[in-house]
């Protein structure tokens, strides 16, 4: 059965890892869904973020592994977006002073693309996360 792709949706770091470690159950059934059903992105933000975490030892496999992994699986790919874009409208982004959260909202506004995400505050701010 050919899937009917929806519009694309960003990944927020915390759920690449999850879709990396197996750990699917931790998703809600709408961002499920929204991984099944969309062509999906991670922006080069989430990229550096992932290399953050491996450095200080909370994540142990490093960024290219994971998301090579993650593209296999599900066809991942890392954004294309132009860095002037994204932070243009990072400027106009209050509600936060994470550099990951906003840049990563900001990429995906800049598209009209939604981001999967758990986080409560990228939740009440950015109207097209799903959760």
């Amino acid at each position: 059965m050919a899937r009917n792709r929806q519009p694309v949706v960003f990944l927020d770091t915390h759920i690449a890892v999850w879709l990396y470690s197996g750990l699917v159950d931790k998703l809600t059934e709408a961002a499920k869904h929204a991984i099944d059903a969309s062509d999906l992105l991670i922006s080069p933000m989430a990229k550096l973020e992932l290399q953050y975490l491996h450095e200080i030892g909370r994540i142990t496999v490093k960024p290219d592994i994971l998301i090579g992994t993650l593209t296999g699986a599900i066809g991942l790919r890392v954004s294309a977006t132009p860095l002037q874009q994204i932070i243009n409208e990072a400027l106009r982004i209050k509600w936060t002073r994470d550099v990951f959260d906003r840049m990563m909202s900001a990429e995906a506004r800049v598209n009209g693309y939604g981001l999967i995400t758990a986080d409560d505050e990228i939740r009440s701010n950015f109207e097209l996360a799903v959760w």
